[in-house]
């Protein structure tokens, strides 16, 4: 089977493997999944879900809506009681209905931050966030069990199956601004009014954060926030490359800061007033160090293999336990319902914090970096300033490497942990890590992480070094890697 449902759900080119049919084969698999009594299998903590019930939702990419009709058609021709979003929606918002309507699982048609010609599924538990890695894989069986038994997908017809009222549609936004209106300060936000440009990138996003600031003071201007099935032709990810319009706008002064969201906006970025971008990793350090200095909160600190080491140094300031995980947030979201979680992020983008669900959401970070700025009394610029001037300098580039052949990631992380470098850039390496891919720890608290994609012939490299020149030197030695294996 062309079809391979990992730890964060299936994605492929639309027409090309991501068809109605396929669709309706993965829908049967997780319908299956669910139906069984180790689904949960204790990952619901104090929540009581309903097992026969699912919220459906589905981001702003060409042909979404249709996808997530189907798969309500699968789910109620198997006895499930469906709630279908009325409209595009934001993951987080989505995930938040499934805890909200007290369901078994969540399915959002989306393909994120990918390429316009992209779709796929995400797969949310009854907690609120990514299902996890034992449950995707209970859904990977009945896959190929399926396959095997040349068993086909239980369907209904949409128009009976809401006449049944197996199928229902509602609205996402509310619940989840009330939600939102518990967690971030808006009498904060409102005692400095800001003006800002939201840069939606077409995505799900679209419209949200304007509608949840009304009447808060906040000047808000949104770009790209019109219904473009194709994302303009740009992949749809708040990285600096593709933020030259949220750029534009800011230097005409239509706002004194930027916030950025993916297709399905559970991803963020930033820019501020001068038209620096604003990447994740700043942005959860400086989530950190206000949740800890100025809401006066505590608990303990996930970030991926890939984040800053800023988010360390803050922490040992703090006297806070800080964890490693692989890359992916279902990595952070484990650590958030098993104990006191005060923030998680990855470099990506998706970042959480006490108080809300355990899943990646660019809008409720944006508006916790709007009331990051409206409680200072100081820009964006002067924030980000003072945060390296305190734990930087914290130079950062990633750099995907396209192989000519895909590599076995565990022969590749042998020979990188066989063949480490003394030194790199005149720094002394001090440690080697394999928790994902292979990590090199220098003395001057600079690091490398080289990452074999698991999926397509790319290797992946993160290099965070005190200097330009460090990171510089640490990319050179990534390439030299990709070149040994080209």
């Amino acid at each position: 089977m062309t079809i391979s449902f990992g730890t964060d759900g299936w994605r492929a080119v639309m027409s090309d493997t991501f068809t109605f049919s396929n669709l309706r084969l993965v829908t049967q698999a997780i319908a299956d999944a669910i139906a069984t009594e180790s689904w949960l299998n204790g990952s619901t903590g104090d929540l009581s879900p309903d097992p026969k019930r699912v919220v459906v939702g589905f981001d702003s990419r060409f042909l979404s809506d249709r996808f997530a009709n189907d798969v309500a058609r699968v789910l109620a021709g198997n006895g499930f009681k469906v709630f279908l979003s009325q409209a595009d929606a934001p993951t987080p918002a989505i995930s938040y209905a499934v805890k909200h309507f007290n369901a078994i699982a969540g399915i959002m048609i989306t393909a994120s931050h990918n390429a316009p010609r992209y779709n796929g599924i995400k797969l949310k538990a009854a907690f609120a966030g990514s299902a996890l890695p034992e449950q995707c894989r209970k859904v990977e069986v009945f896959l190929n069990d399926n396959e095997a038994q040349a068993r086909g997908p239980n369907l209904m017809d949409f128009q009976q199956a809401r006449s049944l009222n197996l199928i229902q549609k509602f609205n996402p936004i509310p619940p989840y601004n009330e939600h939102l209106t518990k967690i971030i300060d808006f009498d904060a936000i409102s005692d400095n009014p800001q003006r800002i440009v939201v840069d939606s990138m077409y995505g799900s996003g679209r419209g949200v954060i304007r509608a949840v600031l009304q009447g808060s003071g906040t000047e808000v201007t949104e770009i790209r926030g019109e219904m473009n099935p194709g994302f303009g032709g740009v992949h749809p990810e708040p990285i600096a490359k593709y933020l030259g319009a949220l750029a534009g706008a800011i230097s005409t002064g239509l706002g004194s800061f930027g916030l950025a969201t993916d297709g399905d906006a559970d991803r963020i970025g930033a820019m501020d007033e001068r038209g620096n971008f604003v990447d994740p990793h700043k942005i959860m350090a400086l989530a950190l160090k206000y949740l800890v200095e100025k809401k006066k909160l505590t608990g303990s600190v996930v970030r991926t293999v890939s984040t800053t080491r800023m988010i360390d140094r803050l922490a040992n300031k703090y006297g806070l336990t800080v964890h490693e995980t692989p890359v992916g947030f279902n990595h952070i979201a484990d650590y958030m319902l098993k104990e006191d979680v005060l923030i998680g992020g990855e470099e990506s983008g998706g970042i959480s914090f006490k108080g809300h669900i355990p899943e990646g959401d660019g809008v409720g970070m944006g508006l916790l970096l709007l009331e990051i700025v409206a409680s200072s009394g100081l820009t964006l610029y002067e924030l980000v300033e003072n945060l390296l001037a305190e734990v930087g300098p914290a130079e950062y580039e990633r750099r995907d490497l396209r192989l000519k052949l895909p590599v076995s990631k565990q022969k590749m992380v042998e020979k990188l942990t066989q063949d480490a470098p003394k030194s790199i850039g005149g720094e002394k390496l001090l440690s080697v890590s394999t928790l994902d891919g292979v990590k090199y720890l220098f003395a001057d608290d600079s690091w490398l992480l080289i990452r074999p994609s698991g999926t397509e012939p790319v290797l992946r490299v993160y290099a965070e070094g005190r200097s330009k020149d460090m990171v510089k030197a640490m990319i050179e030695f990534g390439e030299k890697v990709a070149e040994s294996v080209r």
